[in-house]
């Protein structure tokens, strides 16, 4: 069965965002070609007599992160290069999450260069849903951050600290997979998704929790918080905090700041052991210039959804 058999298909609109009046308080979600925040890129008000795209579509990108596609939970418009679902016949949330799901795995397919514009509604998809589809409980995430204010940023305020001078730097152990079986301790890879778990193993673990995984290979500056004990790839480079406290909190701020970084390397240049020790990463600075831990912390925790961390 087709895409085309099971939604009718509609261009998106082909707006840019920045012709638009962009506002936290617009109830209407703009959807670009992004692969995260479910598509949206910002929220907009109502463009004169344009209507919006119905929520309970999907939106699919054909261009960018080709083939990333979600169910849209609020009215939106789209940017270019967007094809929007509407389902031929009534679909459950999960089913139409099943469906993305379909469609996304078609992405190996494409590339910049080979975008999805006149295929996407000749895309074979599973004539019928599996029963553990709708089976699945669907439980949204919620959270009580929701109305609190964040610090207010000013990068102006910022100072320099060499990575090196911040963390105590390790680097992760080979484990071929002949000698990896399967078990409760987390393997940490180059990878750019699930915390950078790539499986679980059965290993005494290497590294302590509490500590910032970077991938030097591979999806080359990835970062994240490592919560539990772990084996670390030697693809991956491990940082615990030298002389001071390292948080959730604090840990998760620090990751956003060596991931803008990422721009710098890739997998023709490596981001290698003594390289990550040099970089210089910026960050909020207190009045006797050190590394302002109390500001990162109080940040993070006034997101919403800190409190899920």
């Amino acid at each position: 069965m087709k895409v085309s058999d099971l939604f009718i298909l509609y261009q998106g609109n082909g707006l840019e965002l920045m012709h638009i009046g962009v506002s936290d308080n617009a109830d209407i979600n703009f959807v670009s070609r992004t692969a995260q925040n479910n598509g949206v890129v910002a929220q907009v008000g109502k463009l004169g007599n344009l209507k919006p795209f119905s929520a309970g579509n999907i939106s699919v990108a054909l261009g960018g992160s080709v083939m990333s596609s979600f169910v849209q939970l609020k009215p939106f418009y789209t940017a270019y290069h967007i094809m929007v679902l509407e389902p031929k016949k009534y679909m459950t949330m999960q089913e139409k999450l099943y469906y993305c799901l379909c469609i996304k795995a078609n992405a190996y397919r494409y590339s910049y260069g080979r975008q999805a514009n006149k295929t996407l509604k000749d895309i074979e998809l599973p004539n019928c849903v599996p029963q553990w589809v709708n089976d699945t409980e669907i439980i949204p995430i919620t959270t009580a951050r929701t109305k609190m204010q964040a610090p207010q940023i000013d990068v102006r305020q910022w100072g320099e600290y060499k990575l090196g001078k911040l963390f105590r730097f390790y680097k992760g152990k080979r484990l071929t997979k002949d000698d990896m079986e399967i078990g409760t301790v987390n393997f940490i890879g180059a990878i750019s998704e699930n915390n950078g778990v790539r499986q679980r193993i059965n290993v005494e673990p290497v590294f302590s929790s509490g500590c910032i995984t970077v991938n030097y290979n591979g999806s080359v500056g990835e970062a994240f918080y490592q919560y539990k004990p772990f084996w670390a790839s030697d693809d991956v480079n491990v940082l615990f905090a030298d002389g001071w406290e390292l948080n959730k909190y604090v840990a998760m701020f620090i990751i956003t700041v060596i991931k803008a970084n990422r721009y710098k390397f890739n997998y023709g240049r490596k981001w290698t052991f003594q390289k990550m020790k040099d970089s210089v990463i910026n960050l909020p600075k207190s009045q006797d210039g050190a590394p302002n831990w109390a500001f990162m912390e109080k940040y993070i925790e006034s997101l919403p959804y800190s409190d899920r961390i």
